[in-house]
């Protein structure tokens, strides 16, 4: 498989996945999986730390398909280096300064699918924990101040 086709193959891929969407945080009641407001006026505001996971999953993913990408470059680059038939001429040595450039472009960019994989992971993990926190905390205070009995409106045995 060409190089071209190989990319072309990748990019459908990404958009493929582009196109399911992905609802990393939802207000309560809004299931539109829409990213404008949503239920706004709830103020309960929710996060989902299988749709951060599989978000970061899916980032991930894509360093795998550009790694793909990376390999199949360097295996279509060989012979065609200092000392080959092409090595000298300039238009081997301007092949060889566009091979450098995308090589080190395609590292970078797996590179940064890695970080922002972990981040997401790593985010959705804190927004989880941090909601788990709020609830605690105040069902803590409802367990510490609860409501004294009202004033007057006991049956007091009449």
């Amino acid at each position: 498989m060409s190089f071209d086709a190989e990319w072309a193959g990748l990019v459908r891929q990404a958009a493929e996945r582009s196109r399911t969407q992905t609802n990393l945080a939802a207000a309560e009641g809004d299931e539109s999986g829409s990213t404008g407001g949503g239920n706004a006026e709830s103020g309960k505001l929710r996060s989902h730390r299988a749709a951060w996971t599989a978000a970061g999953e899916s980032v991930g993913d894509l360093s795998k398909s550009v790694q793909k990408a990376l390999t199949g470059l360097e295996r279509e680059q060989k012979g065609l280096g200092p000392g080959s038939q092409t090595g000298g001429t300039e238009c081997g040595a301007a092949q060889r300064d566009v091979y450098t450039s995308w090589k080190r472009y395609l590292e970078r960019v797996s590179s940064r699918c890695e970080t922002l994989r972990d981040r997401m992971t790593q985010a959705g993990g804190f927004h989880h924990d941090n909601e788990e926190d709020i609830r605690g905390a105040f069902a803590g205070l409802t367990e510490k101040y609860r409501d004294t009995p009202e004033v007057g409106g006991q049956d007091r045995g009449r």
